[in-house]
Protein backbone atom coordinates (compact mmCIF):
# COMPACT_ATOMS: atom_id res chain seq x y z
CA UNK A 1 0.00 0.00 0.00
CA UNK A 2 1.33 3.42 -0.69
CA UNK A 3 1.72 4.77 2.72
CA UNK A 4 3.50 8.17 3.08
CA UNK A 5 2.48 8.29 6.96
CA UNK A 6 5.78 6.50 8.26
CA UNK A 7 7.92 8.70 5.65
CA UNK A 8 9.09 9.91 8.94
CA UNK A 9 8.81 9.36 12.49
CA UNK A 10 8.81 12.70 13.53
CA UNK A 11 5.26 13.03 11.62
CA UNK A 12 2.51 12.14 14.58
CA UNK A 13 -0.97 11.64 13.02
CA UNK A 14 -2.24 10.92 16.97
CA UNK A 15 -2.92 12.43 20.19
CA UNK A 16 -3.41 9.60 22.74
CA UNK A 17 -1.77 6.53 20.68
CA UNK A 18 1.15 8.44 18.74
CA UNK A 19 3.33 5.97 19.18
CA UNK A 20 1.54 2.62 19.09
CA UNK A 21 -0.42 3.60 15.90
CA UNK A 22 3.02 4.80 13.85
CA UNK A 23 4.68 1.73 14.55
CA UNK A 24 1.41 -0.37 13.43
CA UNK A 25 1.38 1.84 10.31
CA UNK A 26 4.44 1.36 9.46
CA UNK A 27 4.43 -2.47 10.27
CA UNK A 28 1.31 -3.08 8.09
CA UNK A 29 2.61 -1.16 5.08
CA UNK A 30 6.24 -0.88 4.73
CA UNK A 31 8.92 -3.54 4.03
CA UNK A 32 10.93 -3.79 7.05
CA UNK A 33 14.61 -3.11 7.28
CA UNK A 34 17.14 -5.25 6.46
CA UNK A 35 18.00 -8.33 8.88
CA UNK A 36 21.53 -8.07 10.57
CA UNK A 37 23.69 -11.05 9.90
CA UNK A 38 23.37 -14.16 12.21
CA UNK A 39 25.17 -16.82 13.12
CA UNK A 40 23.43 -19.83 12.89
CA UNK A 41 24.57 -23.82 13.73
CA UNK A 42 25.37 -24.97 10.07
CA UNK A 43 23.78 -28.11 10.94
CA UNK A 44 20.66 -28.11 12.91
CA UNK A 45 19.47 -31.43 13.27
CA UNK A 46 15.70 -31.90 14.09
CA UNK A 47 16.00 -33.76 17.73
CA UNK A 48 18.31 -30.30 18.53
CA UNK A 49 15.59 -27.79 17.05
CA UNK A 50 13.38 -27.12 20.37
CA UNK A 51 16.69 -26.22 22.16
CA UNK A 52 18.15 -24.08 19.86
CA UNK A 53 14.71 -22.15 19.46
CA UNK A 54 14.71 -22.25 22.89
CA UNK A 55 17.64 -20.61 23.29
CA UNK A 56 16.48 -17.44 21.52
CA UNK A 57 13.14 -17.32 22.77
CA UNK A 58 13.85 -17.49 26.52
CA UNK A 59 16.03 -14.64 26.43
CA UNK A 60 16.10 -12.35 29.54
CA UNK A 61 14.36 -9.68 27.02
CA UNK A 62 11.68 -11.61 26.06
CA UNK A 63 10.42 -12.58 29.92
CA UNK A 64 7.46 -10.89 29.64
CA UNK A 65 6.34 -11.96 26.13
CA UNK A 66 4.11 -14.83 24.59
CA UNK A 67 5.80 -17.24 22.35
CA UNK A 68 3.32 -18.91 20.14
CA UNK A 69 5.17 -21.53 17.58
CA UNK A 70 4.70 -24.36 15.79
CA UNK A 71 6.72 -26.10 13.08
CA UNK A 72 5.34 -29.19 10.51
CA UNK A 73 6.53 -30.97 8.28
CA UNK A 74 4.41 -29.71 4.88
CA UNK A 75 3.64 -33.27 3.59
CA UNK A 76 2.17 -35.10 6.28
CA UNK A 77 1.85 -32.51 8.93
CA UNK A 78 4.45 -34.17 11.52
CA UNK A 79 5.33 -31.85 14.33
CA UNK A 80 9.06 -30.97 15.01
CA UNK A 81 8.49 -28.61 17.48
CA UNK A 82 5.30 -26.53 18.59
CA UNK A 83 5.22 -24.18 22.39
CA UNK A 84 1.91 -22.92 23.23
CA UNK A 85 0.38 -23.37 19.55
CA UNK A 86 -3.00 -24.42 20.33
CA UNK A 87 -3.36 -20.86 22.20
CA UNK A 88 -5.02 -17.81 21.43
CA UNK A 89 -2.12 -14.85 19.99
CA UNK A 90 -3.63 -11.75 18.51
CA UNK A 91 -1.72 -12.15 14.85
CA UNK A 92 -2.40 -8.56 13.71
CA UNK A 93 -1.89 -9.30 9.79
CA UNK A 94 -1.18 -12.58 9.39
CA UNK A 95 -5.24 -12.91 9.70
CA UNK A 96 -5.31 -12.02 6.43
CA UNK A 97 -3.79 -15.55 5.45
CA UNK A 98 -7.21 -17.35 7.17
CA UNK A 99 -9.13 -14.71 5.26
CA UNK A 100 -7.37 -14.90 1.56
CA UNK A 101 -7.71 -18.79 2.16
CA UNK A 102 -11.51 -18.54 2.22
CA UNK A 103 -11.91 -15.57 -0.78
CA UNK A 104 -9.88 -18.49 -2.77
CA UNK A 105 -12.20 -21.21 -1.58
CA UNK A 106 -15.82 -19.35 -2.21
CA UNK A 107 -15.36 -17.47 -5.06
CA UNK A 108 -12.06 -19.13 -7.08
CA UNK A 109 -9.16 -17.43 -8.41
CA UNK A 110 -10.93 -15.69 -11.51
CA UNK A 111 -13.54 -13.80 -9.37
CA UNK A 112 -13.85 -10.52 -10.34
CA UNK A 113 -15.48 -7.62 -8.28
CA UNK A 114 -17.70 -5.64 -11.16
CA UNK A 115 -19.14 -2.06 -11.18
CA UNK A 116 -22.16 -1.53 -12.99
CA UNK A 117 -24.35 0.86 -14.51
CA UNK A 118 -28.32 0.06 -14.96
CA UNK A 119 -30.37 2.50 -17.28
CA UNK A 120 -33.71 2.97 -19.10
CA UNK A 121 -34.98 4.45 -21.79
CA UNK A 122 -36.41 7.89 -19.95
CA UNK A 123 -32.72 8.46 -19.08
CA UNK A 124 -32.61 7.29 -15.55
CA UNK A 125 -29.68 5.61 -14.92
CA UNK A 126 -28.20 3.66 -11.39
CA UNK A 127 -24.94 2.95 -10.20
CA UNK A 128 -24.42 0.03 -8.13
CA UNK A 129 -20.46 -0.49 -6.72
CA UNK A 130 -19.70 -3.88 -5.31
CA UNK A 131 -17.15 -2.65 -3.29
CA UNK A 132 -14.28 -3.41 -5.72
CA UNK A 133 -10.65 -1.99 -3.93
CA UNK A 134 -9.19 -1.45 -6.83
CA UNK A 135 -11.11 1.03 -8.51
CA UNK A 136 -9.55 4.24 -9.24
CA UNK A 137 -10.15 7.40 -11.51
CA UNK A 138 -8.75 5.70 -14.79
CA UNK A 139 -11.59 2.84 -14.15
CA UNK A 140 -13.79 5.15 -13.38
CA UNK A 141 -13.34 7.26 -16.57
CA UNK A 142 -13.40 4.20 -18.43
CA UNK A 143 -17.33 3.27 -16.86
CA UNK A 144 -18.04 6.70 -18.00
CA UNK A 145 -16.62 6.40 -21.56
CA UNK A 146 -18.19 3.28 -22.06
CA UNK A 147 -21.71 4.67 -20.92
CA UNK A 148 -21.29 8.09 -23.57
CA UNK A 149 -21.19 4.85 -26.51
CA UNK A 150 -24.82 3.78 -25.05
CA UNK A 151 -25.73 7.91 -26.22
CA UNK A 152 -25.82 9.33 -23.48
CA UNK A 153 -25.01 12.97 -23.15
CA UNK A 154 -26.78 14.11 -20.74
CA UNK A 155 -28.37 13.13 -17.39
CA UNK A 156 -31.76 12.68 -15.93
CA UNK A 157 -30.71 11.43 -13.22
CA UNK A 158 -28.18 9.41 -11.78
CA UNK A 159 -29.02 7.57 -8.35
CA UNK A 160 -25.26 5.73 -7.30
CA UNK A 161 -26.82 2.83 -4.40
CA UNK A 162 -24.74 2.11 -1.58
CA UNK A 163 -25.17 -0.55 0.74
CA UNK A 164 -27.15 0.47 4.22
CA UNK A 165 -23.75 -0.82 6.09
CA UNK A 166 -21.30 1.64 4.01
CA UNK A 167 -19.22 3.78 5.83
CA UNK A 168 -19.61 2.19 9.13
CA UNK A 169 -16.51 2.01 11.13
CA UNK A 170 -15.05 -1.38 12.86
CA UNK A 171 -16.01 -0.55 16.53
CA UNK A 172 -12.72 -2.70 17.68
CA UNK A 173 -10.48 -0.77 16.01
CA UNK A 174 -8.46 2.19 17.66
CA UNK A 175 -9.39 5.86 16.80
CA UNK A 176 -5.82 6.08 15.52
CA UNK A 177 -6.14 3.39 13.36
CA UNK A 178 -9.39 4.72 11.38
CA UNK A 179 -7.82 8.59 10.68
CA UNK A 180 -5.10 6.78 8.58
CA UNK A 181 -4.86 5.26 4.78
CA UNK A 182 -4.25 1.64 6.23
CA UNK A 183 -7.76 2.11 7.89
CA UNK A 184 -9.95 3.91 5.80
CA UNK A 185 -13.40 2.73 6.14
CA UNK A 186 -14.40 -0.03 3.76
CA UNK A 187 -17.98 -0.13 1.45
CA UNK A 188 -20.02 -0.53 -1.74
CA UNK A 189 -18.34 2.63 -3.40
CA UNK A 190 -14.17 2.66 -3.24
CA UNK A 191 -12.30 4.94 -5.22
CA UNK A 192 -8.29 5.46 -4.74
CA UNK A 193 -8.52 3.27 -1.96
CA UNK A 194 -10.50 5.78 -0.13
CA UNK A 195 -7.55 7.59 0.73
CA UNK A 196 -5.52 11.30 0.12
CA UNK A 197 -1.82 12.54 0.44
CA UNK A 198 -1.50 15.97 2.13
CA UNK A 199 2.14 17.66 1.80
CA UNK A 200 2.59 20.00 4.68
CA UNK A 201 5.58 22.27 3.08
CA UNK A 202 7.41 25.08 5.16
CA UNK A 203 6.97 28.63 4.28
CA UNK A 204 8.31 32.00 5.14
CA UNK A 205 9.94 31.77 9.13
CA UNK A 206 6.68 32.78 11.20
CA UNK A 207 4.46 31.23 8.90
CA UNK A 208 2.15 28.06 9.15
CA UNK A 209 2.88 25.17 6.82
CA UNK A 210 1.17 25.46 3.60
CA UNK A 211 -1.13 22.60 2.91
CA UNK A 212 -1.32 20.93 -0.71
CA UNK A 213 -3.70 18.45 -1.23
CA UNK A 214 -2.89 15.22 -3.93
CA UNK A 215 -6.27 15.58 -4.81
CA UNK A 216 -8.55 19.34 -4.37
CA UNK A 217 -11.88 17.65 -3.90
CA UNK A 218 -10.22 15.80 -0.97
CA UNK A 219 -10.12 19.50 1.20
CA UNK A 220 -13.55 19.26 1.21
CA UNK A 221 -13.89 16.00 3.49
CA UNK A 222 -13.04 18.15 6.33
CA UNK A 223 -15.27 20.44 7.60
CA UNK A 224 -12.34 23.07 8.90
CA UNK A 225 -8.49 22.98 8.98
CA UNK A 226 -7.38 24.32 12.22
CA UNK A 227 -3.82 25.26 11.01
CA UNK A 228 -1.46 25.99 14.13
CA UNK A 229 1.82 25.27 13.02
CA UNK A 230 4.86 27.16 12.06
CA UNK A 231 8.06 27.67 10.18
CA UNK A 232 11.28 27.75 11.83
CA UNK A 233 14.84 28.82 11.18
CA UNK A 234 16.89 26.17 9.96
CA UNK A 235 18.58 23.82 12.27
CA UNK A 236 15.68 23.78 14.96
CA UNK A 237 13.97 21.37 16.02
CA UNK A 238 10.89 19.78 14.16
CA UNK A 239 8.30 18.22 14.60
CA UNK A 240 4.21 17.90 13.01
CA UNK A 241 1.13 16.61 14.61
CA UNK A 242 -1.95 16.26 12.39
CA UNK A 243 -4.80 14.66 13.60
CA UNK A 244 -8.55 15.36 13.24
CA UNK A 245 -11.49 15.26 15.74
CA UNK A 246 -15.15 13.67 15.92
CA UNK A 247 -16.76 16.35 14.41
CA UNK A 248 -14.07 16.35 11.04
CA UNK A 249 -12.32 19.36 11.81
CA UNK A 250 -8.65 18.70 10.60
CA UNK A 251 -5.80 19.97 13.21
CA UNK A 252 -2.28 20.86 12.33
CA UNK A 253 0.28 22.13 14.49
CA UNK A 254 3.93 22.00 15.34
CA UNK A 255 6.71 23.31 13.37
CA UNK A 256 8.87 22.55 10.13
CA UNK A 257 12.23 24.39 9.26
CA UNK A 258 12.20 26.56 5.92
CA UNK A 259 15.11 24.37 4.65
CA UNK A 260 13.03 20.95 5.49
CA UNK A 261 11.58 18.50 2.70
CA UNK A 262 7.55 18.79 2.47
CA UNK A 263 6.16 16.36 4.45
CA UNK A 264 3.52 13.93 3.32
CA UNK A 265 0.97 12.31 5.14
CA UNK A 266 -2.06 9.68 3.87
CA UNK A 267 -5.04 10.43 5.32
CA UNK A 268 -8.68 7.87 5.11
CA UNK A 269 -11.36 9.78 3.72
CA UNK A 270 -14.36 10.63 6.03
CA UNK A 271 -16.91 10.39 3.82
CA UNK A 272 -16.39 7.43 0.79
CA UNK A 273 -19.80 7.31 -0.92
CA UNK A 274 -19.63 11.32 -1.01
CA UNK A 275 -16.17 11.07 -2.46
CA UNK A 276 -16.89 8.74 -4.69
CA UNK A 277 -19.96 10.66 -6.28
CA UNK A 278 -17.54 13.99 -6.51
CA UNK A 279 -15.02 11.75 -8.42
CA UNK A 280 -17.98 10.68 -10.52
CA UNK A 281 -19.21 13.90 -11.33
CA UNK A 282 -15.97 15.27 -12.39
CA UNK A 283 -15.27 11.94 -14.74
CA UNK A 284 -18.54 12.08 -16.46
CA UNK A 285 -17.77 16.11 -16.94
CA UNK A 286 -14.36 15.53 -18.73
CA UNK A 287 -15.97 12.82 -21.03
CA UNK A 288 -18.32 15.38 -22.12
CA UNK A 289 -21.43 13.86 -20.15
CA UNK A 290 -23.58 16.85 -19.02
CA UNK A 291 -24.95 17.35 -15.23
CA UNK A 292 -25.99 20.93 -15.63
CA UNK A 293 -28.58 20.51 -12.81
CA UNK A 294 -26.63 17.94 -10.32
CA UNK A 295 -27.92 15.03 -11.23
CA UNK A 296 -25.91 12.67 -9.69
CA UNK A 297 -27.23 11.24 -6.10
CA UNK A 298 -26.66 9.16 -3.66
CA UNK A 299 -29.50 6.76 -3.47
CA UNK A 300 -32.88 9.04 -4.78
CA UNK A 301 -35.50 6.83 -3.31
CA UNK A 302 -38.39 8.11 -5.82
CA UNK A 303 -36.49 6.52 -8.87
CA UNK A 304 -35.14 3.02 -7.42
CA UNK A 305 -38.52 1.22 -8.22
CA UNK A 306 -38.29 2.41 -11.88
CA UNK A 307 -34.85 1.06 -12.35
CA UNK A 308 -35.07 -1.71 -10.47
CA UNK A 309 -35.30 -3.94 -13.53
CA UNK A 310 -33.44 -1.69 -15.72
CA UNK A 311 -30.89 -3.69 -18.12
CA UNK A 312 -26.91 -2.88 -17.80
CA UNK A 313 -25.55 -0.47 -19.63
CA UNK A 314 -21.98 -0.09 -18.47
CA UNK A 315 -19.74 -1.86 -16.49
CA UNK A 316 -16.28 -2.85 -15.40
CA UNK A 317 -14.63 -5.59 -13.46
CA UNK A 318 -11.64 -5.62 -10.46
CA UNK A 319 -8.83 -7.90 -11.53
CA UNK A 320 -9.23 -11.74 -10.73
CA UNK A 321 -8.69 -12.68 -7.25
CA UNK A 322 -5.73 -13.87 -7.84
CA UNK A 323 -3.99 -10.42 -8.18
CA UNK A 324 -6.21 -8.83 -5.36
CA UNK A 325 -4.53 -11.65 -3.04
CA UNK A 326 -1.21 -10.76 -4.52
CA UNK A 327 -2.03 -6.94 -2.66
CA UNK A 328 -3.54 -8.00 0.42
CA UNK A 329 -1.07 -10.70 1.60
CA UNK A 330 2.11 -9.43 -0.55
CA UNK A 331 1.60 -5.73 0.38
CA UNK A 332 -0.40 -6.58 3.25
CA UNK A 333 -3.23 -4.27 2.28
CA UNK A 334 -5.93 -3.66 4.77
CA UNK A 335 -8.58 -2.17 2.82
CA UNK A 336 -8.15 -5.24 -0.10
CA UNK A 337 -8.39 -7.74 2.76
CA UNK A 338 -11.56 -5.90 4.32
CA UNK A 339 -13.22 -5.26 0.77
CA UNK A 340 -12.77 -9.25 0.08
CA UNK A 341 -14.20 -10.21 3.22
CA UNK A 342 -17.19 -8.02 2.49
CA UNK A 343 -17.35 -9.70 -1.03
CA UNK A 344 -17.42 -12.97 0.82
CA UNK A 345 -20.57 -11.74 2.48
CA UNK A 346 -22.65 -11.37 -1.08
CA UNK A 347 -21.77 -15.67 -1.03
CA UNK A 348 -24.43 -15.63 2.17
CA UNK A 349 -26.78 -12.15 1.40
CA UNK A 350 -26.32 -11.00 -2.12
CA UNK A 351 -28.40 -8.24 -1.52
CA UNK A 352 -27.09 -6.84 1.34
CA UNK A 353 -23.34 -7.99 2.04
CA UNK A 354 -21.22 -6.81 5.22
CA UNK A 355 -18.83 -7.67 7.21
CA UNK A 356 -20.98 -9.62 9.54
CA UNK A 357 -21.87 -12.20 6.34
CA UNK A 358 -18.28 -12.26 5.10
CA UNK A 359 -17.08 -13.27 8.44
CA UNK A 360 -20.04 -16.15 8.69
CA UNK A 361 -18.83 -17.38 5.06
CA UNK A 362 -15.16 -17.03 6.20
CA UNK A 363 -15.91 -19.37 8.95
CA UNK A 364 -17.68 -21.69 6.63
CA UNK A 365 -14.95 -22.02 4.10
CA UNK A 366 -12.47 -22.66 6.59
CA UNK A 367 -14.33 -25.33 8.17
CA UNK A 368 -14.48 -27.08 5.00
CA UNK A 369 -10.83 -26.50 4.53
CA UNK A 370 -10.10 -28.53 7.72
CA UNK A 371 -9.25 -25.49 9.79
CA UNK A 372 -10.67 -26.12 13.76
CA UNK A 373 -13.11 -23.60 14.25
CA UNK A 374 -12.20 -23.42 17.71
CA UNK A 375 -8.60 -22.69 16.77
CA UNK A 376 -9.26 -18.79 15.68
CA UNK A 377 -11.82 -16.09 16.63
CA UNK A 378 -12.01 -13.13 13.75
CA UNK A 379 -13.10 -9.70 14.02
CA UNK A 380 -11.96 -8.53 10.59
CA UNK A 381 -10.28 -9.16 7.41
CA UNK A 382 -7.14 -7.23 7.90
CA UNK A 383 -6.19 -7.98 11.43
CA UNK A 384 -6.35 -4.07 12.91
CA UNK A 385 -8.36 -5.02 15.03
CA UNK A 386 -6.91 -6.56 18.57
CA UNK A 387 -10.45 -8.86 19.21
CA UNK A 388 -8.75 -11.13 16.49
CA UNK A 389 -7.85 -14.48 18.22
CA UNK A 390 -5.89 -17.19 16.03
CA UNK A 391 -3.66 -20.22 17.52
CA UNK A 392 -0.29 -20.90 15.48
CA UNK A 393 -2.27 -24.36 14.92
CA UNK A 394 -4.96 -22.97 13.07
CA UNK A 395 -2.53 -21.16 10.95
CA UNK A 396 -0.65 -24.36 10.32
CA UNK A 397 -3.63 -25.71 9.00
CA UNK A 398 -4.78 -23.08 6.71
CA UNK A 399 -1.15 -23.15 5.27
CA UNK A 400 -0.99 -26.64 5.33
CA UNK A 401 -4.42 -27.30 3.55
CA UNK A 402 -4.48 -24.44 0.85
CA UNK A 403 -0.92 -26.46 -0.36
CA UNK A 404 -2.98 -29.54 -1.48
CA UNK A 405 -5.78 -27.74 -2.74
CA UNK A 406 -6.38 -26.59 -5.96
CA UNK A 407 -5.67 -23.15 -5.21
CA UNK A 408 -1.70 -24.02 -3.77
CA UNK A 409 0.13 -22.12 -6.44
CA UNK A 410 -2.58 -19.18 -6.64
CA UNK A 411 -2.44 -18.72 -2.67
CA UNK A 412 1.44 -18.80 -2.20
CA UNK A 413 2.18 -16.85 -5.49
CA UNK A 414 0.76 -13.85 -2.85
CA UNK A 415 3.25 -14.13 -0.14
CA UNK A 416 5.78 -12.21 0.18
CA UNK A 417 9.17 -14.00 -0.34
CA UNK A 418 12.40 -13.30 2.23
CA UNK A 419 14.77 -11.14 0.70
CA UNK A 420 12.85 -11.20 -2.61
CA UNK A 421 9.36 -9.11 -2.55
CA UNK A 422 6.69 -7.41 -0.44
CA UNK A 423 7.20 -6.82 2.94
CA UNK A 424 9.95 -9.31 3.45
CA UNK A 425 11.66 -7.31 0.66
CA UNK A 426 14.47 -6.26 3.09
CA UNK A 427 14.20 -9.28 5.33
CA UNK A 428 16.38 -11.98 5.71
CA UNK A 429 18.63 -10.37 2.45
CA UNK A 430 21.47 -12.38 1.73
CA UNK A 431 21.23 -14.72 4.10
CA UNK A 432 20.28 -18.78 3.51
CA UNK A 433 16.27 -18.07 3.75
CA UNK A 434 16.26 -15.58 1.17
CA UNK A 435 14.12 -17.28 -2.05
CA UNK A 436 13.08 -20.33 0.17
CA UNK A 437 11.11 -18.99 2.62
CA UNK A 438 7.60 -17.44 1.31
CA UNK A 439 5.34 -15.99 4.61
CA UNK A 440 3.21 -13.10 5.62
CA UNK A 441 4.27 -10.68 7.95
CA UNK A 442 2.25 -9.13 10.72
CA UNK A 443 2.94 -6.09 13.31
CA UNK A 444 1.45 -4.08 15.76
CA UNK A 445 2.59 -2.67 19.09
CA UNK A 446 3.78 -5.51 20.95
CA UNK A 447 2.34 -7.98 18.95
CA UNK A 448 4.78 -9.86 16.01
CA UNK A 449 4.04 -12.45 13.82
CA UNK A 450 5.40 -14.79 10.80
CA UNK A 451 3.83 -17.60 8.78
CA UNK A 452 4.36 -19.66 6.23
CA UNK A 453 6.55 -22.26 4.10
CA UNK A 454 9.97 -22.99 4.29
CA UNK A 455 11.46 -25.36 0.62
CA UNK A 456 14.14 -26.15 3.38
CA UNK A 457 17.25 -26.77 0.96
CA UNK A 458 18.45 -29.75 2.99
CA UNK A 459 14.71 -31.03 4.42
CA UNK A 460 11.69 -31.63 3.60
CA UNK A 461 9.34 -28.51 3.17
CA UNK A 462 7.98 -27.10 6.31
CA UNK A 463 4.86 -25.10 7.07
CA UNK A 464 5.30 -22.53 10.53
CA UNK A 465 3.69 -20.30 12.37
CA UNK A 466 5.53 -17.58 15.03
CA UNK A 467 3.32 -15.29 17.02
CA UNK A 468 4.86 -13.54 19.44
CA UNK A 469 2.44 -10.94 21.82
CA UNK A 470 2.69 -8.72 25.05
CA UNK A 471 6.19 -7.86 24.04
CA UNK A 472 7.04 -4.39 25.85
CA UNK A 473 10.81 -4.83 23.02
CA UNK A 474 10.99 -3.29 19.57
CA UNK A 475 9.84 -4.54 16.90
CA UNK A 476 13.25 -4.57 15.43
CA UNK A 477 14.10 -6.43 18.70
CA UNK A 478 11.32 -8.85 18.26
CA UNK A 479 11.86 -9.41 14.77
CA UNK A 480 15.86 -10.14 14.68
CA UNK A 481 14.50 -13.02 17.21
CA UNK A 482 11.97 -14.29 14.68
CA UNK A 483 14.28 -14.15 11.78
CA UNK A 484 17.16 -15.94 14.01
CA UNK A 485 14.05 -19.09 14.25
CA UNK A 486 13.16 -19.43 10.45
CA UNK A 487 17.40 -19.32 10.34
CA UNK A 488 17.16 -22.26 12.37
CA UNK A 489 14.68 -23.92 10.14
CA UNK A 490 16.37 -23.19 6.89
CA UNK A 491 19.57 -25.02 8.22
CA UNK A 492 17.47 -27.96 9.67
CA UNK A 493 19.33 -31.45 7.54
CA UNK A 494 17.92 -35.19 7.57
CA UNK A 495 20.37 -36.76 11.07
Amino acid sequence: MQNNITKRISLILLLLYTQLNIEQAFAQTKPSTPTKTVEVNPVICPAQLGKAIETITNRPQFSQARWGIVVNKLNNSQSLYSRDSDKYFIPASNLKLLLTAAALQQLGANYRIRTSIYGTDSGLLRLVGRGDPSLTDVQLTALARQLKLTGVRQLTYLAVERSRTDDIINPDWEWGDIQADYGAPIGSLIINQNAVTLQLLPQQIGQPLRLVWSDPMAATQWQSVDNQSVTVKPGEPTEVELNRDLSGILHLSGRLSINSPPESVSLAVINPAENFVQHLRRVLLIEGIKDNSNRVRLNIVEVEKQLANAPEIAAINSPPLSQLLVEANLNSNNLYAEALLRTLGSKVNSLDSNSQTGLIAAKQALTNLGVDPKGYVMADGSGLSRHNLVSPDAIAQTLSAMSSSQYATVYKASLPVAGVSGTLVNRLKNTPAQGVVSAKTGTMSGVLALSGYINAPNYEPLVFSILVNQSNQSSATIRQAVDEVVLLLVSLRRC
